[in-house]
């Protein structure tokens, strides 16, 4: 795990955009007594979160949205794996 606070000052980020990403459940943090800890396998996605608000300066809506049809998109290009697998099942 790496300490929130110290992600922040690497990314010259404030620690409540980090904590606003975990209340729209964005991300998942580790709170212990007062301090906020983000776990190694978040690191990519709160990279991406990262870039998206403050680099390409979409709001929070608008990243919720980003990540809501990203995540469709993949579990449809899954299933469209899926169903191309059990197609060619059914071919000659």
């Amino acid at each position: 795990m790496i300490p929130a606070s110290e992600f922040c000052i690497h990314h010259n980020i404030e620690l409540s955009f980090i904590c606003s990403l975990q209340d729209s459940g964005l991300i998942e943090v580790i709170k212990t007594e007062e301090k906020i800890f983000v776990p190694i396998n978040q690191l990519p996605q709160l990279e991406k979160l990262v870039r998206l608000y403050y680099e390409m300066d979409i709001n929070l809506e608008g990243i919720e949205t980003i990540t809501y049809l990203l995540q469709r998109m993949n579990e449809m290009q899954q299933q469209i794996s899926r169903l191309t697998t059990e197609l060619q099942l059914y071919e000659p």
